[in-house]
């Protein structure tokens, strides 16, 4: 399966992703394209809409002290509920939709989350810290969200301006 990022200002980034029901060969699939993808692209979590699957599913794989993402510290989350959150952090976000592009974004600093796994298990997770920032990153492409939503008024604007130069200068490139 050949998978690419869907980059910003692409309007697929905007849509709602929809529930998953089949948990079936076709996601299972997509699931394992996904991971060997995120390590190439150097991301630690990737929602499905970022490749143009708009279903409600996201992988993460955060580095260990070593720097490594061994793949058994893969989580594959399908429709995700955060069910309860408490605490207020902040943190440098980049996103593989948004490339070269960092920003300090706040959110929850702890986390409650129902999801299913690959095969429809029900599952429950408590996270913090990164990986609590993580989910929340990509529950929010589920949405249609992105991390440059939760700038201010002015630093947006800044945004814009130096993602507008950015892919100007990337076309002259070519």
């Amino acid at each position: 399966m050949q998978l690419s990022i869907v980059e910003y200002p692409d309007k697929r980034l905007r849509e709602k992703s929809k529930e998953v029901k089949s948990f079936d060969k076709k996601l299972h699939n997509l699931l394992d394209a996904m991971h060997p993808f995120m390590i190439e692209t150097n991301g630690i979590g990737l929602a499905a809409i970022q490749v143009n699957y708009p279903i409600r599913a996201l992988i993460l794989n955060l580095p260990n002290e070593e720097g490594e993402q061994p793949p058994e510290n893969l989580l594959e989350i399908i429709n995700p509920v955060i069910t309860d959150k408490s605490g207020e952090t902040s943190y440098q976000e980049g996103c593989l939709s948004v490339p070269k592009f960092y920003e300090d974004v706040t959110r929850y600093e702890k986390i409650k989350l129902n999801y299913q796994d690959r095969h429809g298990n029900t599952k429950s997770l408590e996270a913090d810290d990164l990986l609590a920032i993580a989910i929340q990153h990509e529950m929010d492409h589920l949405e249609g969200i992105l991390f440059i939503d939760h700038l201010s008024y002015s630093r947006r604007k800044k945004f814009e301006k130096e993602y507008k130069r950015m892919l100007k200068e990337r076309k002259q490139k070519k």
